[in-house]
């Protein structure tokens, strides 16, 4: 089976490596990934580091509890993260600096991988919620570099997809694997694909401990305050995906008619697609400004467009209400916790399996409401807005979600520091 696999990798490479060079000509975000993906990283200044992998935007922003954990316990600590997206590379770079080394995972082909591990030589190697990748983990188990799968969590779909992988998945899972599970249910689950019981424990969900630096919130409630401040009611659609800036916008017509000053910030989920969005504001003669411009909105613009990277956590410091997307189309719904975090009121729509426990908390305790479409969506921002009482209370259960459910990090970062 193992065979077969590596067979096919191969044979698929060729593809990815075109598609991906072709972006790189394109974007200029995503310049270097290819270099990365093909197992170039720079080594970290001390060997037998620390490596944590972090898909995109909210593992990283989720990585940066572990880091800091990490180098609390050991300031001399080298540490490395690896992301696949442009901008979950743009971000770690943002909160990292040069405090921590970035790269892109390899591909999982042989030589991609053994180039990657020979260059980074990691003491540990820490996946961020679920990252298995056959090449690279048996490649890791060889070596004898044990694996730290993080707030690992897995559904019932993945079971039964790598339920037909048969004894592939008990090895990659049975040896050197230590699983830290969201829930008790996640934790069962990876012991049915293979894992060993001895070896998963339930520590909880990291993304809880996310902990939004002071400074970023300050700089959100100063811009706040010269787009208007209190008088003039702000809403955000962050983290949209293609499908979702049209309903975003149709919502916000029937906002401005309740709130005729109300300014919508959009900020697409990836910067590809910031120029469609463009084309869009302007095709439905939008009065907006982009963040490119280096101009924050002005009373006549109706719309901010964020196309830029990096800023979404202030921006959202700055709004009254926060529509999270990838969750009225079905993307699986993005990062709920940073405007949660922020005590705002959240909408989401429907699609939020792959935020689902913390969606489900948030909306046993009132603190998250569900659109279905541009019309629920509007209803639900109109009502907000006129209500701050209603939209502080909303907020209120937010923090208190969030706060009842942290602490996952440090049970996390004790897995890690027995491993390394």
């Amino acid at each position: 089976m193992y065979a077969l696999y590596v067979a096919l990798t191969l044979l698929v490479a060729p593809f990815f490596i075109v598609s991906d060079a072709w972006k790189e000509l394109r974007h200029r975000a995503w310049r270097g990934r290819l270099r990365g993906r093909l197992g170039s990283i720079e080594p970290p200044p001390h060997p037998r580091c620390i490596w944590i992998h972090a898909v995109s935007v909210g593992e990283v922003q989720a990585a940066a509890a572990v880091v800091n954990a990490l180098r609390s316990r050991d300031a001399s600590v080298s540490i490395a993260v690896t992301t696949v997206t442009p901008t979950g590379a743009e971000t770690a770079r943002c909160l990292f600096g040069d405090r921590v080394r970035h790269g892109y995972l390899p591909y999982d082909t042989p030589g991609a991988v053994r180039r990657f591990l020979d260059r980074l030589q990691p003491a540990v190697a820490v996946m961020l919620e679920t990252e298995i990748w056959p090449t690279l983990y048996f490649a890791l188990h060889k070596r004898g570099i044990p694996i730290v799968l993080a707030s690992a969590r897995l559904s019932e779909r993945s079971v039964r997809r790598y339920a037909r992988f048969g004894a592939l998945g008990s090895r990659l899972l049975s040896s050197g694997v230590t699983v830290c599970a969201q829930t008790a249910v996640d934790a069962q689950r990876f012991v049915a694909v293979g894992a060993t019981p001895g070896n998963v424990r339930v520590t909880g969900n990291v993304k809880f401990d996310l902990q939004i630096p002071a400074a970023t919130v300050a700089a959100g409630r100063r811009h706040r305050v010269e787009w208007g401040g209190d008088a003039r009611p702000v809403w955000i659609a962050g983290s949209t995906r293609e499908g979702e800036e049209v309903a975003v916008l149709d919502a916000h017509v029937d906002v401005r008619r309740r709130h005729p000053r109300a300014l919508l910030v959009i900020v697409p989920r990836h910067p590809p697609r910031f120029d469609q969005v463009r084309e869009l504001l302007r095709e439905r003669a939008v009065r907006y400004c982009a963040r490119s411009e280096q101009r924050w909105p002005q009373a006549d613009d109706e719309v901010l467009l964020v196309d830029t990277l990096g800023e979404l956590q202030m921006l959202y410091a700055a709004c009254d209400v926060a529509f999270v997307g990838g969750s009225l189309v079905p993307v699986g719904g993005h990062n709920l916790l940073e405007p949660a975090s922020l005590g705002l009121a959240v909408l989401a729509g429907p699609h939020l399996q792959n935020t689902l426990e913390v969606a489900t908390l948030l909306r046993a305790a009132q603190a998250l409401r569900i659109v279905s479409d541009a019309r629920e969506l509007a209803s639900a921002v109109s009502e907000l807005l006129g209500d701050p009482l209603a939209r502080g209370t909303m907020g209120q259960r937010a923090l208190e979600v969030v706060a009842a459910s942290r602490g996952a990090v440090e049970r996390v970062v004790a897995a890690i520091a027995a491993q390394a």
